[in-house]
């Protein structure tokens, strides 16, 4: 029971706590409790309490909830086992990730930037390792062919002076033929072959037949049986058009060359610009195949094709 008594100024409060056994009561009065508190609390010139006005921000009982969910419970952690750091949440671990991050890439990049000449060794250690495996290379293709040995001499070495007169005018007349080969390498295959045993004719046949359908070449018509790859590169005058058998075809015709004709199939799927009759056209990685028993070719969406006479309007 609070029991109130006010005598002039001093008032005073009597707390009674009554129970079943006892009871004892106290009486504190204004001026004691403003005694005791004066330490506590700073009183103007008129005995009044100064209150501090400024604002105090606390966290809430609902944000205190999710931070202490966010640091222990286990669907507010994330997965990073035993580096996990204990009692941060998810957002102040991941600032602190990201700062030791950042620094360990600046250190990273301090570091490798202080090494002189460090991009001109691995430039030197590639061309080494390149060499190394090219001459690897060579060397096991040296079984089958002895020519292909690194360390074996020019075989045009080996030539007497009629024959390696005899290899330097073929060499120069094949050069004249045969685009995108220098006359010093036809005359290397020349020395190869006459050096092997072959007289110069035979030695001029089978070069000239082995160059004139290497990858990158313009392969004759008449030679595509010849040829051992998929794709080649042919050029030729289309000769006539028919009507496709079929919806995925675009175009089909014979095109011809001075050694001989093949049926050429465009696919729909290529894109292929259309090929009128009468024009001439290279057709650069047509697909090699068969079709009743000869040889054929197929635009597909790997080859190109090329127009010369197109857009010379002065023709």
């Amino acid at each position: 029971m609070l029991v109130h008594r006010g005598v002039g100024r001093v008032s005073a409060f009597r707390y009674t706590a009554i129970s079943s056994k006892n009871s004892t009561s106290n009486v504190v009065s204004v001026d004691e409790q403003a005694f005791e508190n004066a330490d506590e609390a700073e009183i103007d010139e008129d005995g009044f309490e100064i209150v501090d006005e400024t604002p105090e921000f606390r966290a809430t009982v609902q944000m205190e909830v999710q931070a202490k969910v966010d640091a222990n419970h286990p669907d507010g952690i994330v997965d990073t086992s035993d580096e996990r750091i204990y009692g941060a949440t998810l957002e102040q671990e991941e600032r602190i990730r990201g700062r030791e991050e950042e620094l360990e890439r600046i250190s990273a990049r301090a570091t490798f930037g202080t090494q002189d000449g460090r991009e001109k060794r691995s430039r030197d250690v590639a061309a080494t390792r390149s060499v190394e495996r090219r001459t690897k290379f060579q060397k096991r293709a040296a079984s089958v062919d002895v020519w292909a040995d690194p360390e074996r001499a020019d075989p045009r070495e080996e030539l007497t002076q009629d024959q390696l007169a005899a290899v330097n005018t073929q060499a120069v007349r094949l050069s004249e033929k045969l685009d995108g080969w220098s006359r010093a390498a036809i005359g290397r295959r020349l020395g190869e072959a006459v050096a092997g045993g072959k007289d110069m004719m035979s030695a001029v046949v089978s070069v000239f037949e082995e160059l004139q359908t290497a990858p990158g070449q313009v392969v004759p018509i008449g030679k595509l049986e010849d040829v051992n790859r998929k794709e080649v590169r042919i050029a030729g005058r289309v000769e006539t058009l028919w009507v496709p058998s079929h919806p995925s075809i675009a175009q089909v015709g014979l095109i011809a060359d001075d050694s001989g004709r093949t049926r050429v199939t465009v696919w729909k799927a290529s894109n292929a610009p259309l090929m009128d009759e009468g024009e001439q056209v290279r057709i650069d990685g047509a697909a090699r195949n068969w079709y009743e028993g000869r040889v054929s070719l197929a635009v597909t969406g790997w080859s190109s094709l090329t127009f010369p006479e197109r857009g010379r309007w002065w023709e």
